[in-house]
């Protein structure tokens, strides 16, 4: 199914008035009838999402003409469908001969038991679904931003880890046909740029969470999962030993790099961690969130995942210096301002 927005066509009427000496003014009414004057337009796969959501909502409100491909089955259908051209189909379905400003690839199942349970899928969106919008771009002569992970590091020796590590990936683990595939879109992108001379943007987010990020647990994001548990008062679930780190970013900091990416009118580097460099222990994160809850949880141990990185945490030398870019917001009141949300959805 696909709802399209009408884009606004203008009538521009120029007017000149001339005084001749004594004698009235002379007035020449010159009518140019439909003279197209057109926003800025961006494609945005996966902008259902929650990145998504939180992305189309800052273009909306920059005047962008907006169109999303989402197939909705790691999200739910939105409010903001109905104020942009959506299309809903798989990404690597996708064809238009429409074009666009800019070009941005987000779709992709992003948590563990989503990719892991859907491992075709999930590399084809990384592969197929990335060629589909680099063509689109390619065509359209746009800019063209690809969201890559931190995954890409693997289990990382490294830390900070700079973007110029090349990563300690198990190439056929299970997690792989995430982390592979995401590698794959970026080593395509960039064959893409030396070919075709196109700009490009990778972007490899830290973590991020905030508002509107899927509360229920088939998701399986760790910090929805630990609100959620512990609003419920039902036990928090760590895998392993709680002692891996994680560095998360809040979805305002996230938006805020990547607009300043996206739209620069040129980039020193065209591959960026956006993250934080503040590493937290995934039991210490359990234990903040009973404690800003104030629930009656307890935390409990599961078995670990199978090559579940020991650490993460982003070198942002980089995009600090490119971007002048650095997150403010903490992980207590990321926490904070999300938990709010959180309950206002279960009330």
């Amino acid at each position: 199914m696909t709802l399209k927005r009408n884009k606004a066509k203008f009538r521009l009427k120029f007017i000149y008035c001339l005084q001749l000496g004594a004698k009235p003014i002379v007035i020449i009414s010159i009518l140019i009838p439909h003279l197209d004057i057109d926003m800025s337009s961006v494609l945005i796969s996966g902008g259902n999402g929650f990145l998504g959501y939180h992305l189309v909502e800052k273009f909306i409100s920059k005047g962008f003409d907006v169109t999303i491909v989402d197939d909705l089955s790691t999200s739910k259908r939105s409010d903001l469908l109905e104020k942009v051209t959506f299309y809903n189909k798989r990404i690597e379905d996708f064809n238009t001969d429409e074009k666009f400003d800019y070009v941005v690839h987000l779709a992709a199942r992003p948590s563990p038991e989503d990719y892991i349970s859907s491992p075709v899928e999930t590399i084809l969106s990384n592969s197929y679904g990335t060629r589909v919008m680099l063509e689109t771009a390619r065509k359209s002569n746009a800019t063209f931003m690809y969201t890559s992970s931190s995954e890409v590091y693997g289990n990382a020796s490294v830390l900070p880890t700079p973007e110029t590590y090349y990563g300690y990936v198990n190439p056929n683990g299970i997690r792989s046909c995430y982390d592979e595939s995401k590698r794959f879109s970026e080593a395509m992108i960039m064959a893409y740029r030396r070919q075709y001379n196109m700009k490009v943007r990778i972007q490899r987010p830290f973590n991020v969470y905030g508002p509107r990020i899927r509360e229920d647990g088939i998701y399986g994001r760790v910090i929805p999962r630990f609100i959620m548990q512990a609003l419920e008062n039902k036990d928090l679930t760590v895998h392993g030993d709680g002692l891996q780190t994680r560095s998360f970013l809040y979805i305002e900091d996230w938006l805020s790099a990547t607009m300043k990416f996206l739209l620069a009118n040129s980039v020193s580097h065209e591959v960026l961690n956006i993250g934080s460099d503040s590493e937290i222990t995934v039991f210490e994160l359990a234990k903040l969130i009973v404690e800003m809850t104030k629930s009656g949880s307890k935390i409990v141990h599961t078995e670990a995942r199978e090559d579940d990185p020991r650490r993460r945490s982003a070198d942002l030398t980089i995009v600090k210096s490119d971007l002048d870019w650095s997150p403010v917001v903490s992980v207590r009141e990321g926490l904070q301002k999300t938990i709010k949300w959180f309950r206002m959805r279960s009330e």
